[in-house]
Order: structure tokens, then C-alpha cells, then sequence
């Protein structure tokens, strides 16, 4: 305090608040929240990566950027928002709970919508997902992301039958409670998470009005065989052994022991485009195509290339070995 009753130098308080966070570190923490109720419908804040889910969206009105409002994912994050009408699909900061005037399932920023190609009550799938940093750093700074693997009309057909009549429907529920059987490659609709624009991602096979041929057409076929052979007689697993081993036979062999298996495709374009994003190939095996990176050397290295192909949207991918 000086003679002229005025403070000088720091005011108590004011210097402990801190810069305006940039870079990764604005993604974290994520805040969750209390649950609260919209129109008589509760929802229950999370930070679960399984979501999964179709509806309708809402204008953000003065949202910025890309970025986008929803009802329970943790604030931010990231989704993938695809339209159920062409397949087109964009990525979404998720910054905001919303959209607090309706059920729908989110708002979008009016640029997400122009980008996506929509209007206010446009049916849309949403699904979380962890995308690599240079797309997060573009929609923190307001940019857009580039445009995502468009959907294949087969499989937009059946999301479309998984629709509500209004608010928004859950696919993850659906497929938790899915058993595991020999019939059930409706429970490979569960696998949503990570190929979001791809052909072999059954995401609701349930409601098609063809089940199995879905399945046989998007699921994963050595799987399939597996868990029908476990159900019907486990005791010939072992003699079945030559159909699985198929599987994990890469074209490419080099000199290394493993490779990552991304996707397998029933489209050859849909695997071509997969495999130039991921700098993979492509092995035909009966009618599928399937999408791998590799061969390494070492489960190391092939660790490294499952977790950049996973960031990429692949969540289903795994590591086969080659000999």
C-alpha cells in the first residue's frame, strides 16, 4: 500500500489465474456432470468411448467452428457424425450439453451442418471416437476436419430401420445385450466403433430384412466360423483349425512375423480406399477384401501400427501373426 491508498503491484488472486489452455492440453480434463433432465427424458453424463448412437440433428445456433452439443458424451471429446441419408460423414468437437431445447440426439455448429450437408432434423448416426491430434488441433482452432470414409449405402439401409420416431436410439445398448452365438452376427453389428464408414460394420444388423446374408456379407467371416463351431460342437474346434488359420496368412511375408489386420471389406473400392489411408495392402480371401499393414518384425512394432490404425477409426483391428 503506498501513501496514496492505492494497491501496487499484484492484486491477491488475480495472478493465480491461469492462461487460456492451448494445444493437447485442451482436451483435458474432461468434465463429466450431474445428471439432468431434458423433456421428461434423464440423461447421465459418462466418459465411455461405447457410444453408438442414431437420431436426429439440431441446429447449434451461434456454435462456432465445427464443433458440436451432445446430451452424455464428456466435455470435449470427439465424434464422428454421419448422415443417414448419403453417407457423407464429419468429424465434431463436442464442447457443449445440448442440444437443451429438444431430444435430438446432437447439435451441430451451423459449419458441421453445412459440411455434413444437412438441416436442422437431418437422421444421423454418432458415434465417439478418438481421432489422431492433427484433426483435434483443427477443430480447436475452428477449422474442419477432413471429411471421413463415406458410409456404403448397404449399411445406411439398415441404421435407417434402427431410426426413432423422434429423440435418438442406442446401438451400444443394443449390442451389450446381444449373447454371443452361432447365429449372431447381428452381435457383429456391434462392432461399430471404429469402422465407421465401412462396409463390413454391421452396426444394426437387427431389423434387416435379411440377417444372416448381412452378416455373411459384413462380418468378419473367420469369426463367424469360430463362434459357430463353439457353439455347435466345441469339441471339434481343433479339427476346424485349417479355416482358422487361413485367416492370419498375409500375401505379404518379408522377413517379418506379424501384421495388423484393420478391416475386411465385401467392396474392393471401399478396401482400396482403406488401404491407401492406412498405407496397408490388400488380401482377397474368397469374397472379402482384407486390409493390413505390415509385416514387422516384432509384436512391437506391430503394437505401434495397431494403435495408429485404431486412432484412425479401426477399433476392431488386431494383430495376426504370419508364421
Amino acid at each position: 500500500m503506498t501513501g496514496d491508498g492505492l494497491q501496487r503491484g499484484p492484486i491477491a488472486g488475480v495472478g493465480d489465474i491461469a492462461a487460456p489452455v492451448s494445444g493437447p492440453a485442451a482436451d483435458y480434463p474432461v468434465v463429466v456432470g450431474e445428471p439432468y433432465v431434458v423433456n421428461g427424458i434423464e440423461y447421465a453424463p459418462s466418459d465411455s468411448m461405447n457410444v453408438d448412437q442414431v437420431g436426429y440433428a439440431a441446429t447449434d445456433i451461434g456454435a462456432r467452428g465445427y464443433s458440436a452439443a451432445h446430451h452424455t458424451l464428456p466435455l470435449p471429446s470427439y465424434a464422428e457424425v454421419t448422415s443417414l441419408e448419403t453417407g457423407r460423414t464429419v468429424l465434431v468437437r463436442v464442447e457443449r450439453r445440448g442440444p437443451m431445447g429438444t431430444n435430438d440426439v446432437i447439435g451441430l455448429a451451423p459449419g458441421a451442418l453445412a459440411q455434413l450437408g444437412a438441416g436442422e432434423g437431418h437422421p444421423v448416426r454418432v458415434r465417439r471416437v478418438n481421432p489422431p491430434e492433427d484433426q483435434r488441433a483443427l477443430l480447436r482452432d475452428g477449422a474442419a476436419a477432413p471429411l471421413r470414409m463415406d458410409t456404403p449405402a448397404s449399411l445406411l439401409t439398415v441404421l435407417q430401420r434402427r431410426l426413432p420416431e423422434r429423440g435418438a436410439a442406442s446401438l451400444a445398448a443394443r449390442r451389450s445385450a446381444v449373447p454371443q452365438s452361432g447365429d449372431v452376427e447381428v452381435a457383429g453389428f456391434a462392432s461399430p466403433t471404429e469402422t465407421v464408414a465401412e462396409a463390413e460394420l454391421p452396426a444394426a444388423a437387427q431389423g434387416h430384412p435379411n440377417v444372416a446374408q448381412f452378416a455373411e456379407d459384413f462380418a468378419e467371416p473367420v469369426e463367424a466360423a469360430e463362434d459357430a463351431d463353439s457353439e455347435v460342437a466345441p469339441v471339434t474346434l481343433a479339427e476346424a483349425a485349417p479355416v482358422a488359420q487361413a485367416e492370419p496368412t498375409p500375401t505379404p511375408t518379408a522377413d517379418g512375423r506379424f501384421v495388423v489386420q484393420a478391416a475386411a471389406f465385401a467392396s474392393e473400392d471401399n478396401a482400396r480406399r482403406a488401404a491407401a489411408a492406412l498405407d496397408g495392402t490388400i488380401t482377397q480371401s474368397g469374397r472379402f477384401y482384407r486390409v493390413r499393414t505390415g509385416p514387422y518384425a516384432t509384436r512391437g512394432e506391430a503394437e505401434a501400427s495397431l494403435a495408429n490404425v485404431r486412432r484412425a477409426g479401426y477399433s476392431d483391428a488386431r494383430i495376426l501373426t504370419s508364421g
